[in-house]
C-alpha cells in the first residue's frame, strides 16, 4: 500500500506496476507525484511551476503570428 504524501491516504498503486519516471496522482487531494525509485518505491512532488512555466510558452507560441 502506498500512501500519499500529502494527505496520507491509500494512492491504491501497485508497486510492481509502476515504472521510474511515471507521473501518478492521488485520487484525493489531485496531487501528482512522479515515480523517483521503485524499490523502494519513492514519489516526488511534481512542482507546479513546471506547469506554469509550460502554459506561459504556449500562450506565447500562439502569438507569433
Amino acid at each position: 500500500m502506498v500512501i500519499c504524501p500529502e494527505c496520507e491516504s491509500d494512492l491504491d498503486i501497485e508497486e510492481d506496476e509502476v515504472d521510474e519516471g511515471e507521473i501518478v496522482s492521488c485520487p484525493e487531494c489531485g496531487t501528482d507525484f512522479e515515480v523517483v525509485a521503485v524499490e523502494p518505491l519513492e514519489l516526488t512532488r511534481v512542482e507546479e511551476e513546471d506547469e506554469e512555466e509550460e502554459e506561459d510558452e504556449e500562450e506565447e507560441d500562439d502569438g507569433d503570428y
